[in-house]
């Protein structure tokens, strides 16, 4: 059977419209207002991402980018041969084209996105590129627990999970942990898993990358209104909200925002949410971990650190863990 036709297989396990909707209606009855961060990721979300990363500010994917073009081999070799490649947030799939170059006949890549649309896109895609590459992509939140799907043909020799993107940064410490402990479950005995995360450094740089002068970010954020108004039939103004992101030293992360120009609400069915005029919805948080501390989150999740991999100007790491 060849990898065209097992990418065709979904396995679709996307949040329902009944889900958004009541994280909505739970997000925004909260003090302070907040919104779930992969509910940024439909079809215009995800396309939107992508563009992001292109953009001069955002500076950890081509950071990661190039960690992985002169260190994959050595992450390959630290993997082993015949290996099943899980993805957790697979989104176009770039990264994993230079770590699938590198290994030796891997057995199978399981790409997991929570937008069907950027999912089979890129699973398609990838199909085209390595034919002979058992694909299985699953539509699912990899935030909460969700099952793999069954591997035809040989089993893979060893499981290896896929985080890159300091995607990481997105989960609260102790939610970072328990995604790791999950993730390590999942994967079972033996198993490996690289991880990209951000590392501290200038204010100035962390918020542009945030808040680029294209207003790309801005778009990307406030599409979740958009997507509220489509879905959900909210009744909102998508004028009355700008796009913020501030660096918070004492979490030491960067948080998007939705800031409210005016007094107003947001209607939903028989729900509504008042807004004073500068309050905000907090959509995202990116924290950002030096090493020590990125591998102690790491050993608390039940994980063994082995090696890590930065730049030459230590703006990024890569991380690779062990069950032991």
């Amino acid at each position: 059977m060849t990898a065209r036709t097992d990418m065709l297989r979904l396995h679709d396990l996307e949040p329902t419209t009944g889900e958004f909707r009541r994280a909505v209606i739970d997000g925004l009855g909260a003090t302070p207002k907040t919104l779930p961060c992969k509910f940024l990721y439909d079809g215009e979300g995800s396309r939107l991402f992508e563009a992001i990363c292109d953009l001069p500010e955002y500076y950890p994917t081509r950071t990661e980018l190039a960690i992985l073009g002169d260190r994959a081999p050595e992450m390959a070799a630290e993997i082993g041969s015949r290996a099943g490649i899980v993805e957790f947030g697979s989104g176009a799939g770039i990264k994993i084209r230079l770590l699938l170059a590198a290994l030796d006949a891997p057995a199978a890549y399981i790409p997991v996105d929570i937008s069907r649309e950027a999912l089979v896109a890129a699973a398609r895609a990838l199909a085209a590129d390595f034919p002979g590459l058992h694909i299985a992509p699953v539509c699912a939140d990899y935030t909460r627990p969700f099952a793999l799907p069954a591997i035809g043909g040989r089993m893979p020799e060893t499981m290896a999970g896929f985080f890159p993107g300091s995607t990481i940064g997105n989960f609260a410490p102790s939610e970072a942990v328990a995604f790791l402990a999950r993730a390590r479950r999942l994967l079972g005995a033996g198993a490996v898993m690289l991880v990209g995360a951000d590392l501290p450094k200038d204010r100035a740089v962390l918020e542009a990358a945030y808040d680029d002068a294209a207003g790309v970010t801005a778009a990307f954020n406030r599409n979740l209104l958009v997507r509220m108004r489509r879905e959900l039939g909210a009744e909102l103004d998508l004028d009355g909200f700008r796009h913020e992101a501030r660096w918070c030293p004492r979490h030491r992360r960067v948080e998007m925002h939705l800031v409210s120009l005016s007094r107003q609400e947001i209607r939903l069915g028989a729900h509504r949410f008042p807004f004073e005029r500068g309050e905000t919805i907090h959509t995202e948080s990116s924290h950002k971990y030096a090493v020590p501390e990125f591998r102690a989150l790491a050993g608390r999740s039940g994980w063994l650190p082995a090696r890590t991999w930065t730049d030459a100007g230590d703006r990024f790491a890569v991380h690779l863990l062990r069950t032991g």
